[in-house]
């Protein structure tokens, strides 16, 4: 019996074959005036033992010191948007090659420094091939029309028949980007889409366990961004044996947070072999802009070639490229920031018996108290779950926690009973 991956892959190869007519090998090599090592936006990235003032830049607003803030409202998990080595690889990039390049990727848009940051996130999650998106929201509903591509140019007829979907099955709560890709497949008629309640592997199972359909996908968010939990990998991954679906996460939240080298759930676990599509942000931890899809060859071939958002855009100009470059480089390399942020989520835990287990946590308002917390409301979550979020950094010190937990006891008198009481005062 063939495996998981060489099914999906000779799929992937047969809808290739339908699209490219060797497209690819025409694409223009675009050639960039080398710089020189002073000017090089990619060269020496410097980093760092410990913390800096630079980590704190954008911890604290400009107001004055009375009616100052702390913001524990944002997603730069690892402090890497003000990093000296991001900001001087993208000043670098701006005063070389300006804002460019003006085209899509399919264009002129796709360079030499944009193939070196899709070659270290490959690497980085232990994958063949990696395709940059300009957004996080976009490597997701680009590898979903991608996988849509598959029903299209697999099928007999233009239109695939029942059999000829493909049927996937998310989580609940995935994200918006998600949720839209799938739409979208569904308005093609290519997926039958499956909504299974959340983090529940048995109401999982049972869905896989009743559906004829032969092509099967799981997708799911690794790190869960309102409600601040993990999915259960190990208990996806012995679905995966049993039902033999493509599996696929998205690694917004976990990318460079988690691991030992950052490499995100993957790499906790040791199970990177066992995921078949990572989808991740550079805008989160990655303290700049734009997604990819860490994935195999063949799927990265089709991405390029049937995924709209991918191909119908313009391409991340060379001072993002150059600074998520230099990002990633710090994540791999500074590996005390990751500890420093765990290290923030045990202290949470321990002060407040809130039982954290990662860096975003839901809890009350704050602002009147001098601390930033952002409301979630619909859309984001159902009306009816409302909640205002914590989002811990490795920036953020011991004390900044202290002083969050003190204000939040005198908003919950109680604070440090257990967690089910907490949120019955909610």
């Amino acid at each position: 019996m063939a495996s998981v991956e060489a099914m999906w892959e000779e799929w992937v190869v047969r809808a290739f074959a339908r699209v490219d007519n060797n497209f690819l090998s025409y694409l223009p090599k675009v050639c960039l005036a080398k710089p020189s090592a002073e000017e090089d936006p990619l060269a020496d990235v410097e980093t760092f033992d410990g913390p800096g003032p630079w980590d704190r830049t954008l911890l604290e607003d400009g107001e004055p010191a009375r009616n100052r803030m702390l913001l524990f409202s944002a997603n730069d998990y690892l402090n890497l948007s003000t990093h000296p080595a991001v900001r001087k690889a993208s000043a670098k990039a701006a005063l070389a090659f300006g804002m460019g390049p003006r085209s899509s990727a399919m264009a002129s848009g796709q360079t030499e420094y944009h193939r070196r940051l899709e070659n270290v996130l490959a690497e980085m999650h232990k994958k063949e091939a990696c395709v940059v998106t300009p957004t996080g929201f976009a490597a997701n509903t680009a590898f979903l029309a991608a996988l849509g591509a598959v029903a299209t140019h697999n099928a007999a007829s233009r239109r695939p028949a029942a059999h000829e979907k493909i049927a996937v099955f998310s989580d609940a709560l995935n994200h918006a980007s998600i949720i839209d890709g799938l739409r979208m497949m569904e308005r093609h008629n290519q997926a039958v889409v499956s909504v299974y309640r959340h983090s529940d592997m048995q109401h999982l199972d049972e869905l896989l366990s009743n559906c004829p359909v032969q092509r099967k996908v799981v997708i799911t968010d690794s790190l869960f961004s309102m409600e601040g939990d993990f999915a259960p990998m190990l208990d996806l991954v012995q679905l995966r044996k049993k039902h033999r679906f493509l599996f696929v996460i998205d690694e917004a939240h976990t990318a460079f947070v988690c691991g030992r080298n950052g490499g995100g759930i993957g790499e906790v676990y040791g199970i990177e072999d066992q995921i078949d599509i990572i989808v991740g942000t550079l805008s989160k931890a990655g303290g700049c802009l734009g997604g990819f899809v860490a994935c195999s060859q063949k799927w990265s071939n089709l991405v390029r070639t049937t995924g709209r958002p991918y191909i119908f855009t313009t391409a991340s100009p060379f001072p993002v490229i150059a600074g998520a470059y230099a990002a990633v480089t710090v994540a791999r390399k500074e590996a005390w920031r990751r500890q420093a942020l765990w290290n923030r989520v045990q202290e949470f835990a321990a002060l407040t018996k809130h039982p954290a287990t990662s860096p975003i946590l839901s809890l009350v308002h704050m602002l009147e108290r001098g601390f930033h917390i952002i409301a979630v409301r619909p859309p984001a979550v159902a009306p009816d779950a409302c909640r205002l979020r914590v989002t811990l950094t490795s920036g953020h010190s011991s004390e900044d926690v202290r002083r969050l937990v003190a204000a939040l006891s005198e908003c919950i008198p109680g604070l440090d009973r257990p967690a089910d009481q907490i949120v019955a005062r909610l």
